[in-house]
């Protein structure tokens, strides 16, 4: 029985990092629908059409729990799959939780992909879990972009995370979201922006802790054959994908 993961691009990459790290019993397949990238650029019923179709590859791949490592997916998605689906599905939603608990100014910021930030679930979320906080979004319109150019460590990443940052910034906020799993690799250049004063949140861990408690809940049995995660892109190059988890360096353990 494998795991399997996907996302739009490389930023999954992050997340399965972390799970492999946590869970080196198990086996994983990754796949990066690279074709599709951005999936913010998409509307929510293309969306679901490709997360079907990457699904329907996972299953036949074995697969009996799929982590959606993409915020636009599970917006748009996830719903879809798990009904469609009879195994466990997590997915990836902006922090809104424990961004507000964790806020002593009342303000946090969002920094999202278009379809995150108009999304429902987002807007459910804020509802929900911060009905006395002030939520700022922004939408990082070029950051997955760069990251899949390899240019996540930059200047010309740095300068556009600025305007993006700045009027955050500006609103006094104390917690940044990352809504989007792509964003991961930003975190160098954006803790250079926003100083010790703001705490930025990484969806990893909270992604960890529910795959745990999903294989102990669906009794997923570890593999007895372990092997190194499997990686597949509907793009051109996926050995450049493998070279790209390769050289991933965490900044923390779980």
């Amino acid at each position: 029985m494998n795991i399997g993961v996907f996302d739009s691009g490389l930023g999954g990459l992050w997340i399965l990092k972390y799970l492999e790290e946590e869970l080196p019993q198990y086996n994983f397949i990754y796949f990066a629908d690279q074709i599709h990238i951005p999936y913010g650029s998409h509307t929510p019923d293309q969306i679901i059409k490709f997360s079907t179709e990457i699904t329907d590859f996972l299953f036949n791949k074995d697969c009996m729990l799929v982590v959606v490592a993409c915020n636009t997916a599970t917006s748009s998605a996830i719903s879809t799959l798990r009904e469609k689906y009879k195994i466990p599905f997590v997915g990836i939603e902006p922090a809104i939780k424990p961004a507000s608990q964790l806020s002593k100014t009342g303000h946090i910021g969002v920094l999202a992909t278009k379809v995150t930030v108009e999304g429902q679930k987002l807007h459910d979320n804020i509802e929900r879990f911060a009905s006395n906080i002030e939520v700022h979004t922004t939408i990082g319109y070029g950051l997955v972009e760069l990251v899949e150019e390899g240019k996540a460590d930059t200047d010309e990443a740095e300068a556009l995370l600025r305007k993006y940052l700045e009027p955050l910034l500006e609103e006094n906020i104390d917690q940044l979201v990352l809504g989007c799993t792509h964003y991961a690799f930003l975190i160098n250049r954006i803790k250079k922006i926003v100083g010790d004063k703001v705490h930025i949140i990484d969806p990893a861990p909270s992604v960890v802790r529910r795959v745990k408690q999903l294989i102990i809940e669906n009794n997923i049995l570890p593999t007895d054959n372990k092997k190194e995660p499997e990686i597949f892109t509907s793009g051109s190059n996926a050995e450049k994908v493998k070279e790209f988890f390769n050289n991933i360096k965490l900044p923390h353990t779980l």
